[in-house]
C-alpha cells in the first residue's frame, strides 16, 4: 500500500454492497445502501494521547457518514479517524 495514514487515521476498504432484487427488479448502484463494514488496509501510529488499537486486516464497523471517500488506482477507500470506527468484528 502506497498510502500511509498519519496520526490516528485509518484507511478502510469498504465491503462491497450486496446485490438485492425486489420481485425480480435489480436495484441500481445509486439506490444501494452504503456498506457500514470494511477492512483496515493501512493505519497511522496514533497520537501521544491516543494509542492506535486497530491494525491492518481488522474487519470493522463504522458510522454511516464516517470518513472521507478517496479513490486510488481505481479502488475506492475511506479515510477516517480511529474514533469513527464503532467496533472490530472477530
Amino acid at each position: 500500500m502506497n498510502i500511509q495514514p498519519l496520526a490516528d487515521r485509518v484507511l478502510v476498504l469498504p465491503k462491497a454492497a450486496e446485490e438485492k432484487t425486489i420481485g425480480g427488479i435489480i436495484i441500481p448502484d445509486t439506490a444501494k445502501e452504503k456498506p457500514l463494514q470494511g477492512e483496515v488496509v493501512a493505519c497511522g501510529n496514533g497520537t501521544k494521547d491516543e494509542e492506535m488499537v486497530l491494525k491492518v486486516g481488522d474487519q470493522v464497523l463504522y458510522g454511516k457518514y464516517s470518513g472521507t471517500e478517496l479513490e486510488y488506482e481505481g479502488v475506492k477507500y475511506l479515510m477516517m479517524r480511529q474514533s469513527d470506527v464503532l467496533a472490530i468484528l472477530k
